[in-house]
């Protein structure tokens, strides 16, 4: 018994402590409340498309300045990285915003609503931030403002990731997490764990869900050509049809999903999402494409799908005298949270959303290209509430569409969560 006091009273101070840094961070994370949905209105206000964020990115450098950090901007094109050296030792860790917006037209009625439009692949669009990565620039504003006032007591060293073109790169152009990497934001200093979040829309503000393992998608475009022979359409015996190729193609798709995925495992998701062919109304065209995406949440299942895709298509398309080529293309890989880490890391995100307002959640078949970072070291990812207290999930608008809305009121329990990783990682590395 008395030794079991002993150690309670030696853990003492640094149960306090911790305590104290909690509290402080909470402090701190309110007291820039009004700072962060002002950062939030103005990015949502000015939103631009993937690998054109030089507004947003110099917009990121002017409040980051007089922080004290080591700036680098024009990575993978307009990404800017930061960088906080603590005053204690410890890690690297990194921590993840992305910055760019969708050719959206915005409907939702608020003040700061986006007004922009632009040209994107020939036609001019608005320009809305559909998905909240506004809300992510300003999360990490705040971070980077609360762990430089508190910079004698951070451990090691925080890297700040504001990424461009998470949507994707523009057609012909490199982009997004991928060329991050690629250029090496991961090597100097060398990161050892990062973190990243993503706001959702119906999920309740100050609430926080995660998932350890698989939690989004990977997520593939592909294109099948299906080839034929051209024929006047009242004579389809003189040619190969391959409209009706393709009409059983897209059958064939989908007995892939429904009988040849082990659906008990992980998700399989196959759509066609356009359909390009013929000119006339008697006229069998030679050819036809379909353009789809697949989703996958396990490495061997991703790879088992590809291999059937191909066979289905060319196989159906051969029994009709016709032919079928194939390509898939990686947007994503599964987006996954390292187990350990996750474990280990829970009790920082509750105490940043409060006992109950940490929400365990199911698989995601959204992807996310914050995937990249994670393929190389041990990451975590999670999402942020942003529906107002009391609305019906279902009738909050989804992500990518006009009227989708975010209540911004809960931003600082964002800054609070990346706070809460950055001190919390180095305790429990060492308790290992």
């Amino acid at each position: 018994m008395r030794k079991k006091i002993l150690l309670l009273l030696s853990l003492l101070p640094s149960i306090l402590e911790a305590q104290n840094l909690t509290s402080v961070i909470d402090q701190k994370s309110k007291s820039i409340k009004d700072s962060l949905i002002s950062w939030r209105r103005h990015l949502h206000q000015y939103p631009e498309l993937s690998n054109r964020e030089s507004k947003t990115a110099a917009f990121i450098v002017q409040n980051l300045q007089g922080l004290g950090l080591e700036i680098k901007t024009g990575i993978a094109k307009t990404g800017v990285v930061a960088v906080l050296k603590g005053g204690k030792p410890g890690p690297v860790v990194a921590l993840r915003a992305d910055m760019d917006a969708l050719p959206v037209i915005e409907r939702a009625n608020v003040p700061y609503a986006s007004k922009v439009t632009t040209d994107y692949n020939g036609q001019k669009v608005g320009v809305m931030h559909a998905c909240g990565h506004d809300t992510h620039v300003s999360i990490l504003l705040g971070t980077a403002s609360v762990l430089s006032q508190m910079k004698k007591d951070v451990p090691g060293t925080v890297v700040f990731i504001f990424q461009p073109a998470e949507e994707g790169a523009p057609e012909g152009e490199e982009g997004g997490a991928k060329l991050m990497v690629k250029e090496g934001v991961l090597d100097n200093p060398k990161v050892e764990a990062i973190f990243g979040l993503h706001i959702n829309s119906a999920t309740e503000t100050g609430t926080i869900k995660y998932k350890s393992g698989a939690m989004m998608a990977a997520t593939e475009s592909f294109t099948i050509n299906v080839k034929g022979k051209q024929t006047h359409g009242s004579q389809p015996w003189l040619g190969v049809d391959p409209i009706m190729v393709s009409a059983q193609i897209i059958q064939g798709l989908q007995t892939i999903v429904s009988r040849q995925s082990q659906l008990t495992k992980a998700p399989v998701v196959i759509s066609v999402g356009s359909i390009h062919s013929g000119l006339r109304f008697n006229i069998i065209p030679e050819e036809t494409q379909l353009v789809g995406t697949i989703r996958t949440l396990d490495s061997a299942m991703r790879l088992d799908v590809f291999e059937k895709i191909k066979r289905t298509a060319s196989f159906i398309a051969q029994s009709a005298g016709a032919t079928a080529d194939v390509t898939i293309d990686t947007k994503t890989l599964v987006t996954y949270n390292t187990p350990e880490l996750m474990k280990q890391m829970l009790p920082s995100l509750e105490a940043a959303t409060g006992k109950g307002k940490l929400v365990e959640m199911d698989w995601v078949t959204g992807g996310e290209d914050f995937s990249f970072f994670g393929e190389k070291i041990p990451s975590l990812f999670f999402y942020l509430g942003g529906m107002p207290k009391g609305r019906d999930p279902k009738t909050a608008a989804p992500h990518h569409t006009p009227d989708f809305y975010i209540d911004d009121s809960g931003l600082d329990v964002g800054v609070k969560a990346f706070c809460n990783l950055v001190f919390d990682y180095n305790t429990t590395k060492n308790r290992k």
